[in-house]
């Protein structure tokens, strides 16, 4: 089933979501916030009226004796404090008991406080209470009169709460209409702003859509904000490695095409030799026979340079850097002596193969297994072996040789030969491409050592090249004056694969 292609993000869009969707979740957090601290500067000054009212009262409160001594709370009500129980906005209530709990005078259905709710004699508490389906604020405060030893009294002061509640509406009003003007304004001045910010960005990228296609010079840090000078010197290191492959895939062109142009320029000229001596009516077959002769060598010379023109690039790409499995060096070793056997004794040359055995006896044996890409291990090793036997003279030797190390660390492979041998200050550069030995007259690419310091290097093994110090082995016969040297050995250490992961033993395509 199709995917839907992932929803493009907006850097703007998704700033501007997460500064203003915190900024709209506070919005009502703080009205409700300004609602309660409302309400709290609400109830302050008409709670120090109601306990001014409480406090009168409680004055009026007197104790007298009785013909048996007892003592008797009284309650008389002033005209004053009549006065300040009197209120246009709301309804006031009051409540005065006596020593015992008698009503003295006041409203019997205010509602007692809770035995839990008493506070100390003198303190005036507040608290929230229901009178007649009406919600109150009542002061009240137990009082011990001069003369009540053994009693107290209660006076309480209740208050509906319509002009607290006009109140902080009008604070709340004063508080939050502003807010309606000031919030779109927050809003357009904080798209403003982004918009302010994200303008160099915007000129950063119309500055880098300008630029030519083959500009490939670094962008100017200065010129970019501080925030995106990381991205711009990643686009910068980005630029500076395509220019170095872009270059690289140029001169390989170049060398290639010049490469090329000798063994395509020797098949026309033979080609047109011949092509002339048939048409000026000569029949020498043995001068049609150099021609085509000289024509199938040219073939070839230009059918090898093709194939590694492909295995270079075979060796380059990533989707085969990416097929790694188990692979057995040893069967691959062999493998490849045994292709090469014939072309090596067309030259008399005693090629042979050195290491572990890779048959049915050896299966549970030691195995020189790497985690790799075998097509391309295979690659290596035939450009190894390839380059032993062209620069290796008639009656030399050349050696394939695997050894294993005891630890299990690495699977050491080395091919040597008996040629004329490398001298140390080229040995850096024969890995290099197109470059070709001064003072030998081997017919080759140029390529071959190139693609094994390419597969090498992404397999982690490391290449030594040293002198092998060899000569002809016993029993083949030396041309005189055959120019064996110190020959060559190429020695390769890869990292061996654990015998934990290698599983069943693999088959080398």
């Amino acid at each position: 089933m199709p995917t839907s292609p992932k929803e493009q993000r907006s850097l703007f869009g998704e700033i501007l979501d997460w500064m203003l969707a915190p900024l709209l979740l506070l919005w009502p957090m703080s009205v409700a916030l300004t609602w309660l601290v409302a309400q709290n500067i609400a109830h302050k000054p008409y709670d120090r009226e109601l306990a001014s009212m409480a406090r009168v009262l409680a004055k009026q409160v007197a104790v007298r004796r009785t013909d048996t001594g007892a003592a008797v709370a009284e309650f008389t009500l002033p005209a004053r404090a009549a006065e300040v129980l009197h209120t246009d906005e709301d309804d006031v209530y009051y409540q005065v008991l006596g020593l015992r709990g008698e009503l003295l005078s006041g409203d019997r259905q205010l509602p007692l406080p809770l035995d839990e709710e008493r506070p100390p004699v003198g303190d005036l508490r507040f608290r929230d209470a229901t009178m007649d389906r009406d919600d109150v604020r009542v002061a009240y405060v137990w009082v011990q009169p001069a003369g009540a030893a053994d009693g107290v009294a209660l006076v309480q002061v209740a208050e509906t709460l319509g002009k607290r509640s006009r109140l902080a509406t009008e604070i709340i009003k004063g508080v939050i209409l502003p807010q309606f003007v000031i919030l779109p304004v927050a809003v357009l001045l904080v798209w403003f702003a982004l918009a302010r910010g994200i303008a160099p960005l915007n000129e950063l990228q119309q500055r880098i859509r300008r630029r030519d296609s083959n500009d490939l010079s670094p962008i100017d840090e200065r010129e970019a904000p501080e925030e995106v000078s990381p991205l711009v010197r990643a686009i910068n290191d980005l630029l500076a490695r395509l220019d170095q492959s872009i270059a690289t895939q140029k001169h390989f062109l170049a060398d290639a095409a010049h490469q090329l142009k000798t063994p395509l320029a020797g098949l026309r000229t033979q080609a047109e030799l011949a092509q002339r001596e048939i048409d000026a009516g000569q029949r020498e077959p043995l001068a049609l026979k150099k021609s085509l002769q000289q024509i199938a060598h040219s073939s070839q010379s230009a059918a090898h340079m093709v194939n590694q023109l492909l295995a270079m690039a075979r060796a380059e790409n990533q989707e085969q850097q990416a097929q790694r499995q188990p692979v057995n060096l040893a069967r691959l070793a062999t493998e490849t002596v045994r292709d090469f056997v014939p072309r090596a004794m067309e030259k008399r040359i005693d090629l042979g193969y050195e290491g572990p055995e890779t048959g049915r006896q050896a299966s549970h044996g030691p195995r020189a297994l790497v985690n790799g890409n075998p097509l391309l291990l295979r690659e290596l090793i035939r450009n190894l072996v390839d380059n032993a036997l062209q620069y290796t003279p008639e009656g030399g030797t050349v050696t394939v040789r695997l050894i294993e190390d005891p630890f299990g660390q690495v699977v050491v492979l080395q091919v040597e030969d008996s040629g004329p041998g490398i001298p140390p200050a080229e040995r850096d550069a024969v890995f290099r491409p197109f470059y070709r030995t001064l003072g030998t007259n081997v017919d080759g690419s140029g390529l071959g050592l190139a693609i094994v310091s390419e597969i090498a290097t992404q397999h982690g093994a490391q290449i030594q090249l040293e002198d092998a110090n060899l000569r002809p082995r016993h029993g083949l016969s030396d041309h005189a004056g055959a120019p064996f040297g110190p020959g060559a050995r190429f020695t390769l250490r890869f990292p061996a694969l654990p015998p934990a992961a290698t599983g069943p033993l693999p088959v080398a395509p």
